[in-house]
């Protein structure tokens, strides 16, 4: 590589790591206790799928309608937002709200046993794990924290990228994963560094690729509300907004989908007027029926009103990644062996940003010069920075 080559990777990679580093090491410790959401809950009694017993919800039990006039009973004079199935247990929750616009702060989510009907009242406001998740998410900033840590996740994937292309002339008189320890502190600093961050590469690349997916999920959601659900609709185009007093049944509405994509499970509703669906329609989200097809959702479209099938489509491929990149970014595809495979590496990468730091902050002027120099010329290896 040319002396030109290597300055432009190190220019690359120092301002590209630099940058977000104070933010990659917040994600990285507010990650940690969110990759174990599900025990933490389940050890705080906020787990409902391991307490209840019978058919999972997305598979059967009381009607639909019933469980929609539970909820709506509980909050009188809002309306449906969400109904969402799980596959594990009869747990059927249901967000309402006082429009069907509303926004999320206004959002109220209700839990209920679908096999018995029991109301197991409103979700568990705030807390110290859903602060947390907003830190992880948006930094407590609402869509404009969401952009700004998609843009540091972008960042952080171009200074692995920049650092594996510095690796090879770095590194090409040491073996794979020497560490020096017998060399200064620096040296022996710098040798961990890249040790780690060549041996985590592939898993930070996938974490850094799909927390940046995550991070515009709105815009994404928003982007295929207005294209492909608008194409769906386009027979509806003009007409008012459905009236939630007129909304037909929804054990009709859930048959007639059913019907049309057999062998498939229901992941969750959106109903008329919401960021999921249609003015006129509920959105029912079926998931695949394979354990790698299970995050791929095809939507089915079908008139609030009538019951009818109106289409079927499914979603574009950017969004069909951001429904497979949230349980891939926590781990949670495998259960709790690679939930703990997901937080050693965690570990293993805050110290790759610590390191980084330290190196920085402890840097040699000239340092880079001198070793294009040794490395253009064969000489020894020492620290690049």
């Amino acid at each position: 590589m040319s002396r030109g080559a290597i300055r432009f990777w190190y220019v690359v990679h120092k301002w590209s790591s630099l940058i977000p580093t104070l933010f990659l090491l917040m994600l990285c410790i507010t990650g940690l206790p969110l990759i174990f959401h599900d025990e933490i809950d389940a050890a705080l009694g906020e787990d409902y799928d391991s307490t209840l017993a019978g058919a999972p919800s997305a598979e059967g039990g009381l009607p639909l309608d019933t469980m929609l006039a539970k909820a709506l009973a509980e909050r009188p004079g809002e309306v449906p937002l969400f109904m969402a199935f799980s596959q594990d247990s009869p747990l059927l929750t249901v967000t309402t709200g006082p429009s069907p616009d509303a926004p999320g702060d206004r959002m109220t989510l209700l839990f209920f046993d679908r096999a018995t009907g029991d109301s197991l009242g409103p979700a568990p406001s705030g807390g110290v794990m859903e602060t947390i998740l907003q830190l992880h998410t948006d930094m407590l900033l609402g869509l404009p924290g969401m952009l700004f840590l998609g843009v540091m996740g972008i960042s952080f994937v171009i200074a692995l990228i920049s650092g594996t292309v510095l690796y090879a002339p770095f590194m090409r008189k040491l073996g794979f994963a020497t560490l020096r320890l017998e060399k200064s502190k620096r040296v022996a600093r710098l040798d961990q560094h890249n040790m780690l961050g060549i041996v985590t590469l592939a898993w930070a690349l996938v974490i850094g690729l799909t927390g940046a997916i995550n991070a515009f999920a709105d815009p994404l959601t928003d982007n295929w509300r207005d294209t492909q659900v608008a194409q769906m609709t386009q027979a509806y185009e003009g007409a008012a907004p459905l009236d939630p007093a007129d909304y037909g049944s929804l054990d009709a509405a859930m048959a007639s989908a059913r019907e049309t994509l057999p062998g498939r499970n229901p992941q969750f509703i959106g109903f008329p007027g919401g960021g999921w669906s249609s003015a006129h329609h509920y959105a029912i989200f079926f998931q695949g029926d394979r354990p790698l097809t299970q995050y791929l959702l095809t939507p089915a479209l079908v008139d609030a009103r009538t019951a009818a099938v109106t289409d079927v489509a499914r979603m574009p491929a950017i969004n069909q990644a951001l429904m497979m990149s949230k349980p891939l970014h926590f781990g949670d595809y495998a259960g709790l062996p690679l939930k703990i495979v997901w937080a050693l590496l965690t570990l293993a990468t805050i110290w790759v940003l610590w390191t980084g730091v330290l190196l920085w902050f402890r840097r040699r002027p000239g340092a880079i010069d001198r070793r294009i120099a040794e490395i253009r010329s064969g000489g020894t290896t020492r620290a690049p920075a």
